[in-house]
């Protein structure tokens, strides 16, 4: 009995010394250090989507559930994101996810996209969106959920407001003002 005991609290010992260690990854290599101070950073993009035409930009990957909403649609987008409410403005970069009819008696989407960087100061930098889109709204909020590159652990939120929709040739453009804090 006292041999079972002595083996237990050596045990006990042993874990406790274990967990009362450092963690063993280098919080500065995966860029957590603590001091660092965020920055808030406001970009104003327009986001075109097009579901008609020769080449659209975004395509239903499943149709709606019934004719009276578009409720269980899932769409799959690569929509160019530019710096002016014109289609043929400067292109900065690309909307990339999936929007999907979320709602039943009313137009809602969840939104699930990345604002992929193309171009200029923040190229090859993401920030990943997550929420749901009342499109019949005036102003809708979705929250930013994480970034990468630039926008590192960022969070934060963007406000979405309808500059043109045409629903014979599948058009819109829609803007997106992002209120992002990151490192």
């Amino acid at each position: 009995m006292t041999k079972h005991i002595l083996i237990l609290s050596v045990q006990i010992l042993l874990l406790a010394a274990i967990a009362s260690q450092e963690p063993c990854m280098n919080q500065k290599h995966l860029g957590l250090t603590v001091h660092k101070k965020e920055k808030l950073t406001h970009l104003r993009l327009y986001w075109h989507d097009s579901t008609g035409g020769r080449n659209p930009s975004s395509v239903k990957i499943k149709q709606q559930v019934s004719n009276s909403s578009l409720f269980g649609s899932v769409s799959m987008m690569d929509d160019a994101l530019t710096t002016d409410v014109l289609k043929n403005s400067t292109v900065v970069g690309q909307a990339q996810g999936i929007y999907a009819g979320a709602a039943q008696g009313e137009i809602g989407f969840l939104m699930v996209m990345n604002f992929v960087f193309k171009t200029g100061k923040y190229k090859g930098s993401t920030i990943t969106i997550l929420g749901r889109n009342a499109v019949l709204t005036e102003v809708r909020e979705m929250p930013v959920v994480g970034g990468s590159g630039m926008f590192r652990f960022a969070r934060g939120y963007v406000e979405a407001r309808t500059k043109f929709f045409d629903l014979k040739s599948g058009e819109a453009t829609v803007e997106y003002n992002c209120y992002v804090l990151h490192e």
